[in-house]
């Protein structure tokens, strides 16, 4: 029998309590029914449990993202206001060669680069060998291979396989 888990029936039950913005007994036993419903019904829907190898690099990865969030707001901003200074801003894609096959490690690099400003998430191959990226300032493709697969991929790896 696979485990129970309880802080996110219990996150969805007060969920529901702010959305119906009620404390009243049967809303909480609504609000917990559902929440335990709900996670039991979609447990057999999740294809592969994810399994943590090296939680702890997972926080050095989190500083990572948030410094390279803050760089990356910043590079944005000078662009849009247009001060690059005479430089040409050239956007593009680029095809960056995946290591990585766990769909849990793909779903949290895409959730880094998506929440990167001035970089999106742009496909996959069907493999999982390939990563499309589109890149708002493409100056050197190369740097974005090396940023991609050491700074985060590395770790992800880590952590996800």
């Amino acid at each position: 029998m696979k485990r129970i888990p309880v802080l996110l029936p219990l996150g969805l039950a007060v969920l529901w309590l702010v959305l119906t913005e009620s404390l009243s007994w049967g809303n909480v036993a609504l609000g917990l029914v559902l929440g335990f419903g709900m996670v039991l019904s979609f447990q057999n829907l999740r294809p592969v449990t994810p399994r943590f190898r090296r939680v702890h690099v997972g926080f050095g990865l989190l500083f990572k993202v948030l410094v390279d969030i803050v760089k990356s707001n910043i590079a944005v901003g000078r662009i849009v206001l247009g001060l690059t200074h005479g430089r040409e801003v050239r956007s593009g894609f680029l095809d960056i060669p995946l290591d990585m096959r766990d769909p849990h490690g793909l779903a949290v690099l895409a959730m880094i680069v998506t929440a990167t400003p001035g970089t999106v998430w742009s496909g996959l191959a069907d493999d999982s060998s390939v990563l499309r990226l589109h890149v708002l300032d493409l100056q050197d493709p190369e740097a974005w291979i090396r940023t991609i697969k050491h700074r985060y991929e590395g770790p992800l790896r880590e952590i996800f396989e």
